[in-house]
């Protein structure tokens, strides 16, 4: 059996240190091998562990889950509108006001690639560690390990492909710009980038690894560690960008249909406490039996405060100055027996000169056991939910055809979300309104917006609402504006030897 390894604070063994503390001119340099003698590298599987363990704090950064990665995309499509009064965080965002310089795109960009610097040295010295191994148990602790670090790299490049390229079609994707594949830790890699096809297939290759590795006896609900399970979850995300239809429907159906039933979708119908849902318990304790994987905090290690923005109730604990309120179109999807309604949001009064009383976000108000140790915003982020597996396979449902399996997925899913039942109709008609109404409604400030309306090749239009700014508030995207795609950090175009190709936003 797998020893279940707990998430803990942090302190690095001498390698994750070292590794921490180097500032380079370009994101893909390599670290210098010099840093790192041989004797002391990879030679147990504690030093794998460590080494795993330094990964997953990685996925930590206000850069990544519990910050920019998560809310930029959604703060920069329709979802959101900046406050009268707001500290004008994210504003560059919000308004396209976006540079090949600016902060969040870089840190983005940064953060992902340490993650896979991190996985490529794991990965470089694993076969080694591996050789020297003669015990059964630890050869599985190891090889499980190897799984988890296949599907960390694959996750973080699966995020560069969503941020920094353009959406997926087959028919044109071996001649678009793909991301740089740096897999190497020692030797130098030129710093190109790969096609769009070819990234997207270096993804899936690393997904398979992690599959073929990992046991789906140790898939556990809310999880801090990456599963077979996760590795699944992501494999049917990336066939949807991909447009795999029939791949999307395997891997989601893998995880909706096993037969274990690891996952359930959190039910607003029962309740887990005299006053919580089991939806309500899922948002303020981070953890339920839909949550495939989640990023771990604990009083001592955490990461980014993703409802800072939408609360700021810290300024005085009487009040509340939001940075970002929902837009009204947002809070109109959802009915009154829709509790998602309740737990995702809430009327609150802000300490604005206004005195307005606005819907704020609360699906971020904070886990409920940091709050008792006095750390406030934090909520964990859940990467991977058994309900995006249901949006997935409905929408792959819909591209083939077979509109009643879809009708039956979303069904599921708003059974579980609402106190009445409803059937959700769909047909060729309202498809791609109904799917991505649905997707607004359960994936709100996940940081899913952007790239949905990139892949639909759609673009909006944002109107004046109560509370909010007039500068950005009028504005007008249309379907092909480059900015759908992030440009690449200027450091990285200009970097000494780099041959990376900017994208049109660049310009």
């Amino acid at each position: 059996m797998l020893i279940m390894r707990k998430i803990k604070d942090i302190f690095y063994s001498v390698l994750v240190a070292v590794l921490l503390t180097f500032s380079l001119t370009s994101c893909l340099d390599q670290f210098p091998t010099e840093a790192f003698p041989e004797e002391e590298s990879m030679l147990t599987l504690s030093d794998a562990e460590q080494t795993l363990t330094g990964i997953y704090s990685l996925f930590k950064s206000s850069a990544l889950y519990g910050g920019y990665l998560t809310l930029c995309p959604d703060i920069q499509s329709d979802l959101a509108y900046a406050v009268t009064g707001n500290s004008n965080i994210y504003g560059n965002i919000w308004q396209w006001d976006i540079l090949s310089t600016s902060s969040e795109i870089e840190a983005v960009y940064g953060a992902l690639y340490k993650v896979i610097g991190f996985c490529n040295f794991y990965l470089e010295k694993v076969d080694a560690l591996r050789s020297t191994l003669v015990i059964d148990e630890e050869i599985e602790h190891l090889d499980i390990y190897t799984g988890e670090v296949y599907c960390a790299r694959a996750l973080a490049y699966s995020e560069l492909l969503k941020l920094y390229c353009k959406a997926y079609d087959p028919a044109t994707a071996e001649n678009e710009l793909g991301v740089v594949l740096v897999t190497k830790w020692t030797e130098p890699e030129e710093a190109v980038r790969a096609s769009l096809k070819a990234s997207y297939e270096f993804v899936v290759s690393d997904l398979e690894k992690a599959q073929e590795l990992l046991d789906s006896d140790y898939d556990m609900y809310s999880s801090y560690y990456l599963t077979k399970a996760a590795a699944q979850a992501l494999r049917a995300r990336v066939a949807l960008y991909m447009q795999d239809w029939d791949n999307a429907i395997k891997y989601s159906s893998e995880i909706i249909d096993s037969e274990a039933k690891m996952f359930q979708l959190a039910d607003a119908r029962s309740q887990y406490t005299s006053d919580m849902t089991y939806l309500d318990y899922m948002w303020a304790y981070d953890i339920a039996y839909e949550i495939i994987w989640r990023v771990g905090y604990t009083p001592t290690s955490y990461g980014g405060a993703l409802g800072q923005v939408f609360l700021n109730f810290t300024s005085d604990y009487t009040y509340y100055y939001p940075d970002y309120i929902p837009a009204q179109w947002v809070l109109n999807l959802y009915d009154s027996s829709d509790g998602r309604l309740g737990a995702y949001f809430a009327t609150l009064q802000t300490g604005y000169s206004s005195g307005l009383s606005l819907t704020l976000l609360t699906k971020y108000y904070g886990n409920q056991t940091l709050i008792g140790s006095n750390l406030y915003h934090l909520s964990m982020p859940k990467v991977f939910r058994l309900s995006e597996q249901y949006l997935i396979r409905a929408e792959a449902y819909c591209m083939k055809g077979d509109y009643s399996k879809a009708s039956a997925d979303l069904t599921t899913l708003r059974n579980s979300r609402c106190t009445t039942n409803g059937t959700v109709a769909i047909s060729a008609d309202n498809y791609l309104e109904v799917i991505s109404n649905e997707r607004v409604k359960e994936l709100y400030m996940e940081g899913f917006r952007l790239h949905d309306l990139k892949r639909w090749n759609m673009g909006f239009e944002r109107t004046l609402q109560t509370g909010a700014q007039p500068e950005g508030s009028s504005l007008k995207v249309n379907k092909d504006n480059a900015l759908f795609v992030w440009p690449i950090p200027k450091h990285e175009i200009e970097a000494p030897g780099s041959q990376i190709q900017p994208n049109d936003s660049n310009k």
